[in-house]
């Protein structure tokens, strides 16, 4: 490694230092006229000095503070082009994401789509942006942030000459008296400057801590991002979502099937049907349908406790039970299940009957009942009829020309059947929906809806976040260190005394006005006159 060598005090410096670290004086002797850059006591910085291996180009890539920025800047614009329209997670969850931003938005949407925007909170290239912009806070921390706490910590406290006149605030003094130093010293108590002496040279130095402000910031924009990434992690961050039937039992997501919800009961209530709602009754005139008042599951949590031996069936321990309003989620090993949506009336069962299209009466010849939920592919009778549910599309709509579901949700079923009998030469075909019932052609029987049932739905959002307390404490350290750099400022003051004169030198990393202000004050019953600046130029 290379070093510069002081030329008065002969000690070995690191490449890249301009302020001899132990005597003080500026190694640029050809820049004598001009002020020191104080902005890391001149201490050597790794990305400015070394550019030799690959690990030096990554680390200085990471370091540059224009890369930084222009990391932050590209996930600025995403997050923004983020906010064009919702995300997935605010659509309705019974539609295909293509479809409806392209339905909803034409191309753009559809563009929109394509792109990956519609998701861009959890996809992997956003989540390697923001890895990528804290490796860069991290390694700009180290860079800069090591040396100057070695400078800091180790700074000289007798300075060279050419260190005091190089200073933005500068006074010479020749004609003083040893009281005037020592009222001074005595003001510098009183400001709460700590006083640090050696050989008469005298550094009175408060407010360091200020200079570890953008550090500290940079440490919890860093444990923030972290709680960030922990996200991806699945027993960290679940964000998933369960439709749940009445009398059903189903398993709860993202819980590797160890948890169950039965829902018991779904209480859905509307405004106007009580005394009390006859304040609501002028807007509810204005709207168009019922208005929600209340809505809540009953639900019973389950665990699996049989053993884990594939293809057992589980056997199901009841844990918890209560109600799952909007808002009062129902808790269970940090999961939390909220209310989050339902669907009234939605179909659970269907009957037929099979009789001849000539009959008037329509006597039924057999009768079946089709669980929409589960429904069996063929029915089978003692008369000798068979009937074959060959096509099932249970949220029924058609796509050009061609039939097909929406969604695996029975809202509107639809069935192709085959029936056969001993009377019948070839199958007839069959198409039936809500308010369609088309033969296949001149068929000698014909299938009629007789009875439906239903039952509501409810939707329940499943909800674990551990990484909320990282990205707290993140925002919390964040905060410390804006207010820590913002409020106090580090102030130095060198007094240097020689055979006939004596020097002094301030400095402050910002708020030089502050400085010369409280100057004023420090040098109040002395002789000494106020410092000159040597440059209307605020160093940083």
């Amino acid at each position: 490694m290379n070093t510069i060598k002081c030329s008065t005090c002969g000690h070995q410096n690191k490449e890249g230092t301009t302020i001899c670290e132990k005597c003080g004086k500026p190694l640029d002797n050809d820049q004598q006229s001009t002020l020191l850059n104080m902005r890391y006591d001149g201490s050597s910085i790794r990305s400015k000095t070394k550019n030799r291996s690959i690990v030096d180009k990554i680390w200085n890539f990471f370091s540059s503070v224009k890369i930084g920025v222009t990391l932050i800047a590209i996930a600025l614009v995403a997050s923004a082009l983020g906010t064009i329209y919702p995300q997935e997670m605010y659509i309705p969850r019974n539609v295909d994401p293509a479809l409806h931003y392209r339905d909803q938005y034409g191309l753009s949407g559809q563009i929109y789509y394509q792109l990956g925007f519609h998701n861009l909170y959890n996809s992997w290239w956003y989540m390697v942006l923001i890895a990528l912009i804290g490796i860069s806070i991290f390694i700009v921390s180290i860079d800069r942030g090591v040396p100057l706490y070695k400078a800091l910590k180790n700074q000289a406290i007798k300075r060279h000459p050419n260190f005091m006149k190089r200073q933005k605030l500068f006074g010479e003094y020749t004609a003083y008296h040893t009281e005037d130093k020592t009222r001074f010293i005595n003001n510098l108590k009183k400001h709460r400057y700590k006083i640090t002496e050696k050989d008469g040279h005298i550094l009175a130095e408060k407010g360091r801590f200020s200079r570890w402000g953008p550090y500290v910031n940079h440490l919890g924009l860093i444990i923030f991002l972290l709680g960030t990434l922990f996200r991806f992690i699945p027993f960290m961050y679940v964000d998933d979502f369960v439709w749940v039937r009445e009398g059903e039992t189903a398993v709860i997501p993202s819980t590797n099937q160890q948890y169950y919800i039965k829902n018991e009961e779904f209480i859905f209530e509307t405004y106007g049907n009580d005394d009390e709602d006859a304040i609501f009754e002028e807007a509810l005139e204005n709207t168009s349908g019922p208005v929600p008042k209340h809505f809540e599951t009953k639900a019973v949590i389950y665990e699996d406790v049989s053993k884990d031996v594939i293809g057992s069936e589980p056997e199901l321990k009841e844990v918890k039970s209560g109600e799952i309003i909007v808002n009062e989620p129902l808790k269970i090993n940090g999961l939390a299940l909220y209310q989050d949506s339902y669907q009234l009336n939605e179909f659970q069962t269907m009957s037929f009957k099979l009789h001849e299209v000539d009959d008037e009466a329509e006597e039924a010849i057999v009768e079946f009942t089709v669980d929409l939920t589960d429904p069996e592919s063929e029915y089978v009778f003692d008369n000798g009829y068979r009937i074959e549910l060959n096509r099932y599309y249970p949220e029924y709509e058609l796509s050009n020309g061609e039939p097909r579901s929406v969604s695996n949700y029975p809202r509107n079923p639809g069935f192709v059947f085959f029936v056969y009998g001993p009377d019948i030469e070839e199958r007839e075909a069959s198409f039936l929906a809500i308010g369609q019932n088309i033969p296949s052609g001149d068929n000698q029987y014909k299938l009629s809806l007789t009875d439906f049932g239903v039952r509501d739905v409810s939707g329940l959002k499943i909800r674990k976040d551990l990484t909320l307390p990282i990205i707290g404490l993140g925002a919390f350290i964040f905060m410390i260190g804006v207010i820590q750099g913002m409020y106090w400022q580090h102030r130095r003051i060198w007094i240097h005394p020689t055979t006939d004169r004596i020097y002094i030198a301030c400095h402050t990393n910002k708020n030089w006005y502050g400085l010369t202000k409280e100057f004023e004050k420090l040098i109040d019953g002395t002789s000494f006159t106020m410092v000159r600046d040597q440059e209307k130029k605020n160093d940083v």
